[in-house]
């Protein structure tokens, strides 16, 4: 396969309703699109960076701005999608940007070959579990609502954002109104030190699968000390940005759960990596989300259709944020999403949708 060079697009999606997280609130969410131009077939790939570097230090200006200068150009030469990571380790950091990239490539190089993207990672089943990310809410009434209206639409798993004076009332509330059957997780986005611990342990009472991300994303020493205060497991997102990291922190005891986001770790063939090095070692993970578009959605399907994500991820269908999707939107049947099963990501937009949600465009050649 030789690769002529990507189209970069920049997409304007509304959401369905503000999400908000320790770190922000979203209304819009501004997806960067890549495709990867071929001699066979074009890929597609999704860069999960957000418009301000506040998940992570990578946003969408600069994004484009290292993909255009200096990750497109690396690629001359490279035929397959384990090729582009050995081309871009020479540049520090853009995860986010290299594993786009990758995933365009490896989108394009299965569409010319006719296998599909669940295929090729390891994919043991045909559909998946559903959970739903739950923002933080003005007030507990509120929450109860949503988290009312994700159950009845067959949400097999609740995921409680939290912060410091949003946490433990909300997810009492969530328990008394719900009860126990109900699987119930929060996510801090780091927001808590460990001077926190003796609070975070009054979530223990609350028979929660996992506290995700309490603490800073470096403060891997810090999660191992609260692994042994807390009786809930610890789980890791974005402390974990490769195996390398993944394994250093299972080694040291600081996650008995992982959330792998592929963007975050440098794309999908690193994800698998992660997967594995997990199952070896008998920790649990789960796919996490970004408020992807379906292109990013089909991807995170056919990763989370491997066999050690034994818990629900953040695989939502297109619904949850976004009134129209800009490829044919994942629907929820029993609280699971079907894996695709065609060439590649199985999906590809519909070229007026896209062009009507574009807002700039750019090629860039090899």
């Amino acid at each position: 396969m030789r690769l002529h060079g990507f189209e970069l697009r920049r997409v304007a999606m509304p959401l369905v309703s503000p999400f908000r997280t320790s770190f922000g609130t979203q209304t819009e969410r501004d997806v960067l699109l890549v495709r990867a131009i071929t001699d066979g077939a074009d890929g597609w790939g999704e860069c999960v960076v957000l418009s301000d570097p506040l998940y992570s230090p990578e946003y969408v200006d600069a994004a484009v701005d290292v993909m255009r200068r200096h990750l497109i150009p690396a690629l001359a030469g490279v035929t397959d999608a384990p090729g582009v990571g050995e081309a871009l380790k020479a540049f520090k950091g853009h995860r986010m940007s290299k594993g786009a990239l990758e995933m365009a490539v490896l989108d394009a190089e299965l569409r010319t070959e006719g296998r599909s993207f669940a295929r090729e990672l390891g994919s043991v089943h045909d559909r998946v579990p559903c959970g739903v990310s739950v923002g933080i809410m003005d007030s507990i009434p509120a929450l109860l609502d949503a988290v009312d209206g994700y159950l009845s639409e067959g949400y097999v798993r609740i995921k409680l954002k939290i912060e410091p004076g949003w946490d433990v009332d909300a997810v009492r509330a969530v328990r008394e109104r719900f009860g126990d059957d109900v699987l119930l997780q929060v996510d801090a986005n780091t927001a808590y030190t460990l001077r926190d611990a003796r609070h975070l342990a009054k979530l223990d009472d609350f028979d929660l699968l996992l506290i995700e991300q309490p603490l800073e994303e470096e403060d891997i020493l810090g999660h191992a000390d609260l692994a042994r205060i807390v009786r809930t497991p610890i789980c890791l997102d974005e402390s974990i940005t490769s195996a390398q990291t993944a394994a250093a922190a299972i080694r040291l005891g600081a996650t008995q759960v992982i959330n792998i986001k592929p963007g975050r770790v440098g794309g999908y063939l690193e994800a698998r990596r992660i997967h594995d090095l997990a199952v070896a070692h008998g920790i649990a993970v789960w796919c996490g989300g970004m408020v992807e578009s379906g292109i990013g959605r089909a991807a995170n399907v056919a990763l989370a259709s491997l066999p050690g994500f034994t818990l629900p991820g953040d695989v939502s269908a297109s619904d949850r944020f976004y009134h129209q999707d800009i490829t044919a939107p994942f629907v929820m049947r029993d609280g699971h999403l079907d894996v695709p099963t065609g060439p590649g990501l199985g999906v590809e937009p519909d070229e007026t949708i896209l062009e009507s949600l574009t807002t700039w465009v750019e090629q860039v050649t090899i």
